[in-house]
């Protein structure tokens, strides 16, 4: 789901009047939602695009002079350009619709539908999906790693099982035999600790989460809370 922050829109466009009548038509729908940054043809869009600046959606012109807005979402194709494009043409064409839609653009509008809340509800609509995508690929990474934590996991909690609960044999031994305090007061610490690693190798069998920690520095642990 898109937030409330300003939504950062690169326009490529050709034309300087169509250009403004965006810009008013989207603030006309909700004022200062919408940031337009306008640029006239391939060259400055892709410096733009290079400049570090985040943007959430290019609106991008079919017809333009030297690249044509086809060749532009190709190169930003190939050069990994993670930006969603939304195509704006003057008439409804339903090959130019499908050869864009093959590159992955996000949506295709007829320019004449500017005037209208489609825009507007096109772009949020773009930038919601893209959220929704988002959220459910970093699910499926999380999902992943926990197999693979598990499963790593199954191995080694098995080794370490056998000779914990010896330990806890021998603890229980000891404690039959000694009497002095301060060497029961050892066996006693023995079996808290090792009670409390078998405690912590029980909730990483169990674990559901693929959830880590701040530890030292730069290194994290997995939460077992």
């Amino acid at each position: 789901m898109t937030t409330d922050r300003k939504i950062e829109i690169l326009l490529v466009e050709d034309n300087k009047d169509f250009a403004k009548l965006v810009q008013v038509y989207l603030q006309r729908y909700e004022k200062d939602r919408f940031a337009v940054t306008w640029r006239e043809n391939h060259a400055d869009a892709m410096a733009e695009l290079e400049s570090g600046k985040a943007y959430d959606v290019v609106l991008m012109d079919y017809f333009l002079p030297g690249k044509n807005g086809l060749e532009i979402t190709k190169e930003m194709v190939v050069r990994k350009m993670d930006v969603p494009v939304v195509f704006l043409t003057v008439n409804k064409d339903f090959e130019l619709a499908l050869e864009v839609m093959k590159l992955g653009a996000a949506d295709y509008l007829v320019k004449e539908e500017i005037s209208s809340p489609v825009l507007p509800k096109t772009v949020l609509g773009v930038m919601e999906k893209r959220d929704l995508t988002r959220q459910l690929l970093e699910l499926e990474v999380s999902r992943q790693r926990l197999r693979a934590i598990r499963e790593t996991l199954n191995g080694v909690v098995h080794d370490i099982e056998r000779p914990l609960h010896e330990m806890r044999t021998l603890a229980a031994e000891l404690r039959a035999k000694v009497t002095a305090p301060t060497s029961a007061n050892y066996v006693r610490m023995i079996d808290e600790n090792v009670l409390r690693i078998i405690d912590k190798l029980e909730r990483l069998k169990s674990l559901k989460a693929d959830k880590t920690v701040k530890y030292i520095k730069d290194i994290k642990m997995i939460d077992l809370s």
